[in-house]
């Protein structure tokens, strides 16, 4: 399965409500991933650009995406970004395949 990285922000509104009644997210995050076959691996709030940070694993690109797609069209957050992480072993593999490819830069 692969692993992929969310950084996630919330709206002013969704802070609000949560100060009222302050709630853990990890437990809904984790129902999130496990209706697509996959595993929440760590949940963490941060300072900064983003409010906080998801590592996940999915069986695909798509049940990732519809995990995200499900969480951002819910309205409590005012950005996510999903990154796919690629393990060493997949990167390794990368660079021998670029090894074949014959790019050439533009107006070269």
């Amino acid at each position: 399965m692969a692993m992929y990285l969310t950084r996630f922000s919330y709206t002013p509104e969704t802070w609000a409500r949560m100060i009222e009644n302050p709630e853990d997210r990890r437990e809904a995050a984790r129902t999130y991933i496990e209706s697509v076959g996959g595993k929440l691996h760590g949940f963490w709030y941060a300072f900064g650009e983003h409010d906080g940070w998801n590592l996940w694993e999915a069986p695909d690109n798509v049940s990732m995406a519809a995990v995200a797609l499900a969480i951002g069209a819910g309205g409590a957050l005012s950005s996510i970004e999903t990154t796919v992480l690629l393990s060493v072993e997949d990167t390794m593999e990368a660079l021998q395949k670029a090894k074949s490819i014959r790019y050439r830069p533009p107006a070269a």
